[in-house]
């Protein structure tokens, strides 16, 4: 009985252990330089790597939820910000009203990218299932064609 319970914190101590060495991330001088350039006074970043080349860089700022596309040269390719309901763009929240009934919407954010392209984000919710749906800054709604992995995504 004895062995089986060492055997059993020793298991689960190299699953510990193992699973803290694949969430390191190791970011270059030059993601770095980038995200020090671009907010120096945030201490607290969780990195985690995007593809092949980029590094997603996530964190709080003034209590809302941040993350930058960072690629391996140090080009900023994404900014998301969270932002509150009422700035979205007009429309948005009649639009998703009307369209998801039922749905709840549970999450904003802004995005802007490398050439300064805005859009945003809203995640709606219903029951146990997520929805992100992605809207111009006219508020028009930007239909794409999900993935196969994404609709499984959107089932979770």
């Amino acid at each position: 009985m004895k062995k089986s319970i060492l055997l059993f914190v020793v298991f689960a101590l190299a699953i510990s252990l193992s699973a803290q060495n694949k969430s390191e991330v190791k970011v270059t001088e030059k993601v770095k330089a980038t995200f020090a350039k671009l907010y120096s006074d945030i201490k607290e970043v969780k990195w985690v790597k995007e593809g092949k080349n980029e590094f997603k860089a996530e964190f709080k700022q003034d209590s809302k939820e941040v993350s930058l596309i960072i690629d391996a040269e140090g080009n900023l390719k994404k900014t998301k910000s969270e932002i509150s309901k009422s700035e979205l763009p007009i429309g948005v929240e009649e639009l998703i009203a009307k369209n998801h009934k039922e749905w709840a919407i549970t999450k904003t954010a802004k995005i802007v990218d490398a050439k300064g392209n805005i859009t945003f984000e809203a995640q709606i919710t219903k029951d146990k299932m997520n929805k992100h749906l992605m809207f111009t800054k006219d508020g028009k709604q930007i239909v794409k064609n999900e993935s196969k992995e994404e609709k499984e995504k959107t089932k979770k």
